[in-house]
Parts: structure tokens; sequence; C-alpha cells
């Protein structure tokens, strides 16, 4: 016997008077109309819209806001011109203060979900195994924070005039954001979480270009030259570099390109072409080389020096990274003689921060110009020990263990999509005292937090750190330490 077909309260295009009782991970208002889930874009927890139906699945749908019938208090104006086309940021329409809370919920509402963890004040239970979720650290000025823009190129046409009267200018060469939910490009020329330099120069770049007839690359015939055009800035050395992401290796008029850079833009210390011809959503292609100038900059984080090449992963908001990295060392608890190894080092940020106050670091990643950045940058700040090998963690880490590197703490730094199963099995091979986990992605934290748990750590404190203001994303620095320890 068949069952019942559920029985859908809303309509598509109806409208209907929806309450918000969330946000989703992604910014969305959660909303309930008769019961029944309804994603409002826009929408903040306490309000009451009205919103039109637009997508409709068995068990939710879509919707798109109307009207504000009740407002929430922490509803705030987004300050940029474009929030509502742009899809960089999610919150600007809520206030900082909300913001942070928020964030802490959802580190606090992943480890209870996912990693199946007890967070204290959140449940019932002894209060030794409760794991401590601290108020997330923010920004005294939440604005202007970026040190770098990977900034898509494409082509549009002007229309000026009006009265339907308006005459179309040829397509011209335009930069920006991607509208949210699509690859349709936002033009701008000024982004309020990016560094002011970094808007200047992604300007002038894009009114040489036009000058110069370049044209940008295509999605959809594959043709065009100018993919991205990319920015780093350092907040403390005042260095810039710029990179040219094109569509094969000719750049047309490239020495008058770089002429007219030079004397538009002061203080560029490289230009620099990354050539990536496949159809992809990749930025980088594999083949990278310097037009002009240095292919480092340098800058600094409490007082340490890092070159930063054009492919280095190197975290965006330099402020808040000292305080996600402080953290970390905290967590450490080194007083000097330990051994400590670094998982995903990187260009080894979080390594030689550990390293003024270890034994000695040592520090793996897979990427092997990555590895020579860290070496380089241990070299720069006369740091001697530390040292960085390329290669898996968790083909890596085993075998120094057999030659007799026994690390008494492991932090691990992983990209979004959280640790190896083959690393987290390793750090319960080796079983560090403690393990000190940097993480960008809460989901995948508290899964990774289950298997460490499980293997015999208890998750003691997490630190949520707003790396990225008025988006939706959250940083965490966690503290396990082992059980019988």
């Amino acid at each position: 016997m068949k069952g019942k077909a559920v029985q859908v309260p809303v309509a598509k295009n109806e409208e209907v008077v929806v309450d918000i009782v969330g946000l989703t991970h992604e910014g969305e208002g959660v909303g309930r109309a008769d019961g029944f889930t309804l994603f409002i874009q826009g929408a903040l927890p306490g309000e009451r819209v009205r919103a039109k139906v637009l997508k409709l699945k068995k068990t939710y749908g879509y919707a798109k806001l109307q009207e504000l019938l009740v407002a929430s208090p922490d509803r705030v104006d987004a300050p940029c011109a474009i929030y509502k086309q742009c899809g960089g940021c999610q919150l600007q329409h809520l206030s900082y203060k909300a913001q942070l809370a928020w964030k802490r919920q959802h580190v606090v509402d992943n480890l209870e979900r996912i990693g199946k963890l007890r967070v204290a004040g959140s449940g019932e239970g002894a209060a030794d195994d409760a794991v401590v979720v601290h108020p997330t650290l923010g920004m005294s000025e939440p604005w202007r924070y970026r040190n770098k823009a990977s900034v898509p190129m494409g082509m549009a046409a002007t229309v000026t005039g009006g009265d339907g009267d308006g005459l179309v200018s040829p397509e011209r060469l335009i930069g920006g954001f991607y509208a949210r939910g699509s690859h349709r490009i936002i033009d701008m020329d000024e982004c309020m979480i990016q560094h002011s330099r970094n808007d200047e120069i992604v300007a002038r770049v894009k009114e040489i270009g036009r000058e110069l007839g370049i044209t940008a690359y295509n999605e959809e015939t594959g043709r065009g030259l100018l993919r991205h055009v990319m920015v780093r800035v350092g907040f403390v050395s005042g260095e810039a570099m710029i990179v040219l992401i094109t569509n094969g290796e000719r750049i047309p008029q490239v020495e008058r390109w770089i002429e007219r850079i030079r004397e538009a833009i002061p203080g560029v210390t490289g230009i620099v072409q990354n050539v990536n011809t496949r159809d992809t959503n990749v930025i980088f292609g594999d083949k990278t080389r310097v037009l002009w100038g240095s292919e480092v900059i340098y800058d600094e984080l409490e007082g340490i020096r890092f070159a930063i090449s054009a492919r280095s992963f190197y975290q965006v908001n330099p402020v808040q990274t000292v305080e996600l990295y402080r953290r970390a060392v905290e967590y450490a608890a080194l007083s000097g003689g330990e051994r400590v190894i670094d998982a995903y080092c990187g260009i080894g940020t979080i390594s030689l921060f550990l390293a003024r106050a270890a034994g000695h670091v040592y520090g793996v990643e897979i990427v092997p110009e990555a590895i020579e950045d860290a070496k380089r940058n241990a070299e720069l700040n006369g740091i001697t020990n530390a040292s960085f090998e390329a290669g898996l963690a968790e083909v890596v880490i085993p075998r120094w263990r057999r030659e007799g590197i026994v690390a008494d703490v492991i932090v691990v730094d992983p990209p979004r999509k959280g640790c190896d199963e083959a690393l987290l099995e390793t750090i319960l091979a080796m079983r560090p005292e403690r393990v000190v986990y940097v993480s960008c992605n809460p989901s995948t934290l508290a899964r990774d937090l289950r298997v460490l748990e499980d293997g015999g750590y208890r998750t003691v404190e997490v630190q949520p750190v707003d790396m990225f203001p008025h988006t939706v994303h959250v940083e965490c620095t966690v503290l396990l330490k082992w059980r019988e320890s």
C-alpha cells in the first residue's frame, strides 16, 4: 500500500506570512508557514515577513522576502550599496554583536548535532566532560580587513540615456563579485571588506585594461583573455602584488600594460601572470611567471616576517589571524622543550608562531611550493628549530615516528573538508598529550572531534574567531587532551 502524499500547505507563487525562527549556515532565514519550512534570503530570526513562494520540495521550499512585518531588534541597514545583489557577504543586515553570537551558536549546534558533544551550559551532565565554547572573538573595526582580492572579470555593455531610448555601448571590461547564486558578475569599484588598496588597484587595472582593449574570458565560449585579477597587499609592509590570471600565455600589449600599471599604481612591487586554460571554476592554473618585479611580497604577523607568493596560502585577515594563532600557541601550552608537529603547515605561519616557544617544530604539507616558502620564511626570521617536509601528513608523520620523532603536541589546520581519516588514525596511534585543531568549517570540525573523542581524547575548549565579519564563515581553535594524561 502506498503511503499518503504529503500535503504541502503553500503553493508556488503564493504570498504567505512567515515567522522566522533561525538562520541557515548560508545566512538564509529559516521560516515556518503553517508548520512548513521556507528558506528566505534577507530574513532574520524573530521577524515576521510576507514572502512569495518561489520553489517547493517535499518538506521545504524557498521564498522571496516581499515585506517586513515585524523587524528583529538586531536588524541594521547594510552600508554596502550593492549588498542585496552581491553574493560576497551574507550578514551585513545583522548587527555585528548579533553576528558574533550567531557564529558561536553555529559552532555549538554543530558540536552537539554532528559531534554528539555536550557543551557547557547547554545540557545536563558532569561539568568535567562538558566542552567550553567561548564567546566569538570579534574585531573592533570589522571592515576593510581583507588583504587579498580575487576578482572575476567579464564583459558587459553600458546603456546610456533613459525613457527606453538609451544607447548601448560596445562591451567593456568589468570586474566584481558574483551575484547571489549565479556566475553573473556585479561590476564594482568598492568592496567594504577589502583593504582600500585592493579596491584602488583592481579599479585601475580594469581601467587600463579597457583602454588597451583587453577582453575577459567567457565561460560559455571559452574565449577571451582575462579570467581574474588577484591583488595581495601587506598590511604592515604596504607592498602590493598584482596577479593576472589569463586564458592563454600571450597578453596583447603586455609591455604597455605593465608600464601603465606601474605609472598609475605606486607601491606595486610585482606583476605576475598565471595561465589557466582549463574549463574550470578553479582560479589558478599550473603555470605562473613574473612579468615584472618581485615574485613575492613581504608582510608581518606579530613580528614574524613572511614572504608571500602569488599562490601561497596566507590568511586574508591579518588582525584576526594573530588572535587565532595566539590561542593556538596558548592551547599548545609550550614550555620550551616540546616537539610539535604541524600538519597542513602551509607556508609555515602557525609553525613559526609555535617555534618561538617550542623545542622543535616539524611541519608537513602536501604542496611542495608551500614547503619551499615555509623554509624560506624560517630562514627569513632566523628560526632554526623548525623543519619542513613535503608530503601527505598521514604518510610522513608515521615515518617520523619510526625515526624516533614523537610529538608532545600535534597541531592541525586542515582545509574545509577537514582532516584526512588516515591522519586522524595517525594522531590516535601517536597519542600526543595535546592536540590543537584550527578549523574553518564547524561541521567537519565536529565530525573529526567525534573520531578523536572515540579514540581517547577529550575536547576541552573551543575559541571561535571571527576571521570574516559580515559573512557566515567562522574559524575555531580547539584544545583536546588525552584522557589518561
